[in-house]
């Protein structure tokens, strides 16, 4: 592994664990403090589907996905996959969305530039919701 692939899997983590902190807690401070100004991201669907660009927009898609999964979710990480620009999270998600049970299943990609995440891109497809 490159150093240059080390640091973007260092990183990746460390957003990551702020991520996930995130939606456990609805706290996003500390994963926004690692974006860059240009930051990007792309969704799937929603209020937010397709590109979305800037660090205040990324504030407030943060801030829904803490509305919608109220009182936040628990993760398990299955897999993670990286290059010298990119990682990729694949996770299992649970808890409640809109006080309805959910499960699901998430591959989040961030992508890296020197010590801030610059790119996120999230993919998902349902486990079904729990009984």
């Amino acid at each position: 592994m490159t150093e240059k692939s080390e640091n973007t899997l260092k990183v990746a983590h460390q957003a990551f664990t702020h991520f996930q902190h995130g939606l456990a807690t609805g706290k996003w401070n500390s994963f926004l403090d690692m974006l860059t100004e240009d930051f990007s991201f792309w969704f799937p669907m929603g209020k937010f589907h397709g590109l979305n660009v800037g660090k205040p927009k990324a504030e407030a898609f943060f801030n829904h996905v803490t509305e919608v999964f109220n009182p936040g979710l628990t993760l398990t990480l299955d897999s993670v996959t990286s290059n010298e620009k990119t990682v990729v999270f694949e996770f299992r998600d649970e808890g409640m969305m809109y006080k309805e049970p959910y499960k699901n299943r998430v591959a989040v990609a961030f992508d890296v530039r020197e010590d801030k995440i610059c790119g996120y891109r999230e993919y998902f497809g349902s486990d079904g919701k729990s009984n």
